[in-house]
């Protein structure tokens, strides 16, 4: 079975073209949430791990919407591992848990994350204070 995890961060925006892309390809139940990021409590992605198991795979549209920051997807990744399932991306097709470099790949493409969302903290709090 594939599911899909959709999030953005304010009710203001709109899940609608996340779920466009998870279900053309091929997500049969897509857990929805509208939480920051930033937030550890994210109860939709603990359902949407929880009901993995062996064989399954967990899909997002970018690693931006699954994860906070490096530790962070590296530790939901450990869950999806421990459940016997994979992984994949759609912005970044390289992202298939079950190919031999997908460790790597995930490290780096967790920093460039972090690092995404850096900027975009300090480019908001500079309009912030004008």
């Amino acid at each position: 079975m594939i599911y899909g995890y959709a999030r953005v961060s304010t009710n203001g925006q709109d899940l609608a073209q996340q779920l466009v892309q998870l279900e053309a390809a091929g997500c049969t139940k897509i857990y929805r949430e509208k939480i920051n990021g930033a937030s550890a409590e994210r109860p939709q992605l603990k359902r949407a791990i929880g009901a993995l198991d062996h064989g399954d795979v967990l899909m997002v549209t970018a690693t931006d919407r699954l994860a906070r920051n490096t530790r962070d997807l590296l530790n939901i990744l450990h869950a999806v591992k421990e459940a016997g399932a994979g992984f994949r991306s759609i912005a970044e097709p390289m992202l298939d848990t079950t190919s031999q470099l997908a460790e790597v790949v995930i490290a780096v493409l967790g920093i460039a994350a972090s690092w995404e969302r850096q900027r975009i903290t300090e480019r908001t709090r500079r309009h912030l204070k004008v």
